[in-house]
């Protein structure tokens, strides 16, 4: 076998597309932020949705866990692919094969297909374990908690973006003579379309490796992992610390979702905020991943430099305790301005704390990645279901027993009481949210790591340091 030399990139250098690393960043990033914006894009159009199709309260309620619960099994099986068939050929397939049931979004005609697509079209969501798995692969030690957090941050904002993307682009249908009640059809044709074209895009313009396709590479000998040296996705499954990790992401990444899918209704009930005020504040909060995910990763790669792979948890360990604190100080609040500093604070560290949770996740098994990274981003959307279930379940009681004490009074004065029974009932929910967070952070420190694998990521960051240095 011939001896294996990484060229993983030691800089995060956004300027130098030359560079394969850094080209690869870029085009997963956009490929990321596609899938997330085709994910969630019929969310600004439900309305139009639930009138043409008629659906219920329930069926609209199931089309947004089918589309979570895709996501599950998507990630789980994704990360065993990457880790067999590279994520080149992994996310040209996502994409092409994805842009199906988007496309398909556009033709339904009954409730029960907009369900079997939005549940299909979950499976897109996989394209963060991808996204995950490429960066880390293709940067260095000291650098890729930044890279992993600063890709995941970007391509979220997809999720955030198309809730002034989608609408525009029905509006640019609409000016061609389309009926203004179908645009949302065409909208997300186009939108599947764009799924499509990203995934040639990404077979011919990216490469496994920073040296070459797996493929290529298994062939020539040159690949560092060998057939006998790969883990099993049994033992794999057997590690306590990814299952650590599946939970203090469905802690970080989960809670993000599901706050931030409640949030407009609570600030409406909770502080009297109109609709479009609440839904821009929200919106704002979801902008903030340009910057925030990247600083989570950054801080864990500076405190891996400092004291290794332990400093790596420890920082992940604190910024979930300030997440959750944040949390609960938030939900406890009844003055505005005092509420939007605790969930401007909330926001920032619950994306800090996703990005670094990834500057964890590749020194778990450097022979898993894939794997690890796909069971630990599942548990970010076992996270958002189990939290929405929570919150769903308790609104639900207090608003049925609130309608029933005021079914005396006139309409006015029970939808008063039904709004505030929801505030007080999500309010609850929030702050038992936040101490299962600062549990997570405890948990955080039962990660462990061996002396050899210390040992390991200090002599491959050397050794990519001086490869780096030779090349100027």
């Amino acid at each position: 076998m011939k001896t294996f030399v990484s060229a993983k990139a030691t800089k995060l250098e956004l300027s130098n597309i030359k560079s394969i690393p850094i080209r690869t960043f870029w085009i997963t990033s956009i490929a990321f932020f596609i899938c997330f914006f085709s994910w969630f894009g019929i969310v600004p159009f439900m309305p139009d949705v639930v009138k043409e199709l008629g659906l219920t309260p329930t069926q609209k309620w199931n089309s947004v866990i089918l589309a979570v619960t895709g996501t599950v099994f998507a990630r789980l099986l994704i990360g065993k692919l990457c880790d067999k068939y590279g994520p080149r050929l992994c996310y040209t397939y996502l994409l092409v094969l994805g842009a199906i049931p988007v496309i398909l979004l556009g033709f339904v005609q009954t409730p029960l297909q907009f369900l079997s697509c939005r549940l299909f079209i979950g499976f897109i969501g996989a394209s963060f374990v991808i996204t995950q798995f490429h960066t880390s692969i293709m940067f260095a030690p000291n650098i890729i908690g930044t890279a992993n957090a600063t890709s995941a941050g970007w391509g979220n904002l997809g999720g955030g973006a198309n809730r002034l993307g989608m609408p525009l682009i029905a509006a640019a249908v609409v000016s061609f003579g389309i009926a203004d009640d179908v645009a949302w059809r065409y909208s997300m044709i186009i939108a599947g379309v764009i799924c499509f074209a990203m995934g040639i895009i990404y077979y011919f313009y990216t490469q496994d490796t920073p040296e070459g396709n797996f493929a290529q590479l298994k062939k020539e000998g040159k690949m560092p992992l060998l057939k006998k040296d790969e883990v099993s996705f049994l033992n794999t499954l057997k590690d306590y610390r990814v299952w650590i990790l599946f939970f203090i992401y469905a802690a970080c990444f989960g809670i993000e979702l599901t706050v931030y899918g409640t949030m407009d209704d609570y600030l409406q009930n909770r502080f009297g905020l109109n609709r479009i005020t609440a839904g821009n504040l929200v919106l704002s909060f979801a902008l903030m991943n340009i910057f925030a995910r990247t600083l989570g990763g950054y801080f864990g790669d500076l405190f891996g430099k400092l004291k290794g792979l332990r400093g790596r948890v420890f920082f992940l360990s604190l910024i979930l305790a300030a997440e959750g604190i944040m949390l609960s100080i938030f939900s406890v609040t009844t003055s505005l301005v005092l509420g939007m500093l605790f969930l401007i604070a909330f926001s920032l560290t619950v994306q800090m704390a996703e990005g670094a949770t990834f500057s964890v996740v590749p020194f778990i098994n450097r022979k898993a990645i894939g794997s690890i990274s796909g069971i630990v981003g599942a548990g970010g959307n076992v996270g958002a279901f189990l939290a929405a279930m929570l919150l769903k379940s308790k609104s639900a009681i207090a608003e049925s027993s609130a309608i029933e004490a005021n079914k005396a009074m006139g309409e006015e004065a029970i939808q008063a009481a039904q709004a505030t029974a929801a505030a007080s009932a999500v309010s609850s929910g929030y702050f038992l949210i936040g101490g299962v967070v600062i549990v997570s952070a405890v948990l955080a420190l039962a990660i462990k790591f061996a002396t050899a694998d210390e040992k390991a990521s200090v002599k491959e960051l050397q050794g990519e340091l001086r490869l780096s240095g030779a090349d100027k």
